[in-house]
């Protein structure tokens, strides 16, 4: 079957899955977002330090959170039906509009992290597989092991306290030098500065898992008789690593690394607090303190639509690493 061909039915499977997924999420959210107590304008009288009852109803009246919850559900399918977000409360501005602010940052953020991740992750795979049952292995074993242990947040106090406070190689915080102009290299290098410490305390929990995972796919696929025909031609033990054994040992890789972007979009919201990132996962923590259910609800939706799409981008690698899975 062609390649195309596969990756059109892939494709063509996952919007058809994807459709009741995002309705069904939608209202998940909406009901369990409704269970919390208080709202926006509770916080905002607290802020104001003082509230009376005509206020705190004005404000519920203006922002339809005095309406029933069928009602509020109703006005916010309708919004999302004429591709509104709705309007936050708190700041004043319309819901797409801020996260189109944060958004890129997230998104930069998890990609670096997830390339750290995968990339560092097959490599120490790839020789704790080569040297299985060997001091090489073990070591990393212990260190995978350290990574997946320790909550990402310990993680990142302790490099800003080594790397920022102690050495002052890295910035603390932040996602740029405040009132700097830099352009070109000097911005890209600028930026780079302030991503290497949250980027790095993200990807090393999952480092720990690729890395077993990658070990773990290599020695299944070492017994393989195709393998044993490769070496039965004359290949070198890296061209046989490389061509037959790591390519097949990345499907399962893949396939975590679409179900991690949700993980990695909650990490965010941690490791956004701990290095003041401008980002959805700051922006998230912030609605939540707020009560901003809007922007929560934003958030949550296309974070739901960012899983999706990542899964659909796994599909359609497993449709090119392996031509079997898309003739189903």
């Amino acid at each position: 079957m062609p390649a195309l061909v596969r990756i059109g039915r892939t494709l063509r499977r996952t919007l058809l899955q994807a459709i009741p997924t995002v309705l069904g999420i939608i209202i998940l959210n909406f009901f369990l977002l409704q269970l919390a107590p208080g709202d926006a304008a509770d916080v905002m009288a607290g802020e104001a330090g003082s509230a009376t009852e005509e206020s705190m109803a004005a404000l519920r009246s203006r922002f339809g959170l005095d309406n029933p919850v069928l009602v509020q559900l109703g006005h916010y399918l309708n919004n999302l039906a004429h591709f509104s977000l709705g309007f936050s409360p708190r700041y004043g501005m319309p819901v797409a509009d801020l996260i189109a602010q944060r958004l890129p940052g997230t998104l930069i953020l998890m990609a670096v992290a997830l390339v750290i991740a995968i990339l560092l992750g097959v490599v120490l795979g790839s020789l704790m597989a080569t040297f299985a049952g060997r001091i090489p292995d073990r070591l990393l074993s212990v260190f995978s092991l350290l990574f997946y242990s320790i909550p990402s947040f310990w993680i990142g106090l302790m490099l800003i306290i080594l790397f920022s406070v102690t050495l002052g190689w890295l910035p603390s915080g932040g996602a740029g030098a405040i009132g700097s102009r830099l352009t070109g290299w000097a911005a890209f290098v600028d930026k780079a500065r302030y991503m290497v410490l949250p980027a790095t305390s993200l990807a090393l929990f999952y480092v720990a898992i690729y890395a077993r995972l990658t070990r773990a796919s290599m020695l299944e696929v070492k017994n393989q008789d195709f393998v044993r025909t490769a070496y039965a031609k004359g290949l070198t033990p890296f061209g046989v690593t490389a061509r037959h054994i790591l390519r097949n040992a990345l499907i399962p890789i893949t396939t975590m690394a679409g179900m991690h972007i949700g993980g990695m979009l909650g990490g965010a919201v941690v490791v956004e607090t701990v290095y003041s990132w401008p980002g959805l996962g700051r922006l998230a923590f912030e609605a939540v303190m707020g009560r901003d259910f809007s922007v929560l609800l934003g958030i949550l939706l296309l974070s739901s639509l960012l899983v999706i799409i990542a899964n659909a981008a796994v599909d359609l690698v497993h449709a090119w690493l392996d031509p079997r899975i898309g003739a189903r």
